[in-house]
């Protein structure tokens, strides 16, 4: 009886471990196998304070706790006055739940026609979000750069544009290529998945890229920061 008892039990455990989803294989472009991130949250740069949400939805795990944007609004907030070259958020896409990686959404319903563009990552988030005159158009979950080649903070200007772009070091293409920086930082479509980093640019799903190409100018600004958050109806300076 007993050598049965241990039979069936090393059967369960057969059957419970081909029940376990294998990594899908990925070659993203500029990008190097690393420890798969957590799961990114729905958040931006431009956060926004959610305190009846549940601390699961908030975050993936007990390790990182950047809080989460509110997942519906349904009237824009009256901006607070500002000065200079402050930026107001005044309305984010009601997305319910977290981003996961590949996640990517765009709907420039409600948004103005016209209006400033503001670009904002969050790398403790793992998300990137594009305003129009302060709504909310599209945000899309990222891979980003590790620790020997980390993604820079701060606030960048887009330079260039090339649709077509192939790396020049790494020779591999980055379709729908926003150059942030000099020695070759940017924005452009990969594959967004489990297991990868990039070498310090900011990946975001070709699709979404194709949209973010389309809707932004050279000048237009990118914010990369990590898990700073701002109410909607608050305004942040963006250089």
């Amino acid at each position: 009886m007993m050598s049965l008892t241990v039979l069936l039990a090393v059967a369960v455990l057969v059957l419970a471990s081909g029940a376990l989803r294998a990594r899908p294989p990925v070659s993203p472009a500029d990008a190097a196998p690393a420890a798969p991130p957590s799961p990114p949250l729905r958040a931006t740069e431009i956060q926004v304070s959610a305190p009846d949400v549940s601390p699961a939805a908030v975050t993936p795990s007990q390790a990182a706790s950047p809080a989460v944007a509110s997942q519906a609004s349904p009237a824009p907030a009256e901006p607070a006055p500002t000065s200079g070259s402050a930026y107001v958020i005044k309305h984010i896409l009601p997305i319910e739940g977290p981003l996961h990686l590949g996640d990517h959404y765009w709907d420039e319903r409600g948004a103005p026609a016209t209006g400033t563009i503001m670009i904002t990552v969050d790398l403790a988030a793992q998300t990137l979000s594009v305003f129009r005159d302060g709504f909310e158009i599209g945000t899309s979950a990222i891979l980003y750069g590790g620790d020997d080649k980390p993604t820079p903070l701060g606030v960048f200007p887009i330079t260039q544009k090339d649709a077509d772009h192939v790396s020049n070091l790494y020779d591999a293409k980055m379709p729908y290529m926003l150059r942030l920086t000099n020695d070759g930082i940017s924005i452009h479509g990969t594959s967004v998945a489990e297991g990868f980093m990039t070498h310090g640019c900011i990946g975001v799903p070709t699709p979404f890229a194709k949209q973010l190409f389309a809707a932004v100018k050279l000048g237009d600004r990118v914010i990369v920061t990590r898990g700073k958050m701002v109410d909607v109806g608050a305004a942040i300076s963006a250089g």
